[in-house]
């Protein structure tokens, strides 16, 4: 018999044609080192053998080092927000985490102690969320995110051994269809909006992209008219009825945008009835803010999104989402062959990844078009 090393822990034997797995399992009463022996028929059999083993062995030290405690899901749930999510998350987040936490999971899961939680307890939990409350799999997995992080934070203060949530399948996520108008309905809504209050919010998310967040957050400090420059770094939003301002989504949505002659000239009509008040019931200098309601009051988020539908069905146009006029952007901008890369900045995505995930009929363009100049090549 002869036995190749291939790896650490693994070798080869070319006469049976195995390959060799051996761990260390400790010692016996005299010291001995003991050693276990497990063949394998193919070398990635063997690996994944090995990284079980390791993985177990891990499990079993990281149990020795947490004491048992009787802490429940509920409890450590209120700690993980008091101590760890309150002082670093915005409160849209924190807001968002009370709301899963107290009207969901505590009444389902939390007097299950947090060392005895286990994979059917999560599983079951899923399936109640999905079947008795009506949960999409994408509501789902945002379950799932808050409570793999809040468990992976006892973790690592030893309060359990395992995330428990490493060990469950969440739902899967189904990539939502984006709705949005060609140029040429672009350019009817264009002209049935003119006049009226949301002329410039709707121009700033057709033409630009925006969120509706970053609309209802931008302010006149961070428009250029002279260099003909909008930069785009907060956003306004809501947590249940509270408005609040915070920063953009992520550090790629901080963004300097180009201002074309329509939007110049929008934002350069509303800075000087701005400064002049005749737009609205508070001074300029109050506020600051771009984007203001009928009665020239500061636009919040969902006041926005009710509007501009309450907008589209008065004029019998197709239906659409606010934030649809940000798909309509991207749409328009692939069609006149803008890369999606260069799409995917000007709509401050965090990677290209992103944007091909979301624009998926974008991609789908893209390969028709390549298809179509190979198969031209070859006539």
């Amino acid at each position: 018999m002869s036995r190749i090393n291939c790896e650490p822990n693994i070798s080869y034997d070319d006469v049976r044609a195995v390959y060799y797995l051996y761990m260390d399992s400790g010692r016996d009463p005299e010291g001995r080192r003991l050693r276990r022996y497990q063949t394998y028929p193919s070398l990635s059999a063997a690996r994944k053998a090995k990284k079980d083993f390791l993985l177990q062995r891990e499990l079993e030290e990281r149990s020795l080092a947490v004491a048992p405690n009787n802490l429940t899901l509920e409890q450590w749930l209120e700690e993980w927000m008091r101590e760890i999510v309150i002082p670093s998350r915005a409160w849209t987040t924190v807001y968002g985490y009370d709301i899963l936490i107290n009207k969901y999971i505590n009444p389902r899961l939390g007097d299950i102690s947090i060392q005895s939680l286990a994979p059917k307890d999560l599983q079951h939990y899923y399936t109640y969320l999905s079947q008795e409350c009506g949960l999409g799999g994408n509501t789902i997995r945002h379950h799932h995110a808050l409570l793999s992080a809040a468990l992976h934070a006892a973790m690592r203060q030893d309060l359990v051994a395992q995330c428990v949530t490493d060990r469950v399948e969440p739902p899967r996520f189904t990539q939502k269809a984006a709705f949005y108008y060609n140029a040429e309905t672009l350019k009817k809504l264009y002209h049935l909006v003119e006049g009226h209050w949301l002329e410039t919010p709707v121009h700033l998310a057709g033409s630009l992209g925006l969120r509706r967040e970053e609309i209802c957050g931008l302010r006149w400090e961070s428009v250029d008219l002279e260099q003909r420059r909008i930069c785009i770094k907060a956003a306004r939003t809501e947590a249940g009825r509270q408005i609040v301002e915070k920063e953009t989504k992520n550090r790629s949505s901080i963004r300097v945008l180009y201002m074309e002659d329509d939007i110049y000239r929008l934002l350069l009509r509303d800075k000087t009835a701005h400064r002049n008040g005749s737009t609205q019931e508070h001074s300029w200098s109050q506020h600051d803010l771009v984007a203001l309601d009928k009665k020239g009051s500061p636009l919040s988020p969902n006041d926005l999104t009710r509007g501009f539908t309450a907008f589209i069905r008065a004029n019998d146009l197709p239906p659409l989402t606010f934030h649809g006029l940000r798909h309509t952007f991207a749409t328009v901008a692939s069609a006149q062959g803008v890369p999606l890369f260069d799409i995917g900045k000007a709509l401050g995505h965090s990677t290209p990844t992103t944007t091909g995930r979301i624009y998926t009929h974008l991609t789908d363009q893209f390969h028709t078009d390549t298809l179509t100049k190979v198969a031209n090549a070859l006539k």
